[in-house]
């Protein structure tokens, strides 16, 4: 079978556990280069490998995207204004749109996948010495 040059070029093949230990676990959006078949600027996706007891540095205000947050392994919880969900079974989830701010904590070795909408530049927690 023949394949088309332009097809090739687009389709990248990789491992999650890999590919995500070189950007903070971003697998998609729009932080790849122009020319990555993974640069998006409608969709962003993370598979976040965390530590028992590690948090997000500070809430996430002000949010402009929706979120879907799925745990794969652990037990994660997701902080939101008035409310902690817990996921504990894998494949649990919550979703959250535009405007609600919100927080994590990983309550055990977790493992979660996050897909947001739209990639937009603005979210990301400064790391100490990575500036």
């Amino acid at each position: 079978m023949l394949t088309s040059r332009l097809v090739l070029e687009n389709v990248y093949v990789g491992s999650a556990d890999i590919d995500a230990a070189g950007d903070r676990g971003w697998l998609l959006g729009h932080f790849k280069p122009d020319d990555d078949v993974r640069h998006s600027d409608r969709v962003e996706v993370k598979w976040g490998v965390h530590p028992r007891g590690d948090e997000r540095a500070q809430w996430v205000v002000g949010e402009k995207r929706t979120a879907l947050l799925m745990l794969i392994s652990g037990r994660f919880r997701v902080e939101l204004p008035g409310r902690s969900v817990l996921l504990a079974k894998q494949g649990d989830y919550v979703v959250w749109g535009q405007g609600v701010d919100h927080s994590w904590y990983a309550e055990e070795e977790s493992v979660v996948l996050t897909v947001r909408w739209p990639s937009v530049p603005g979210y990301a927690v400064p790391h100490p010495g990575l500036e």
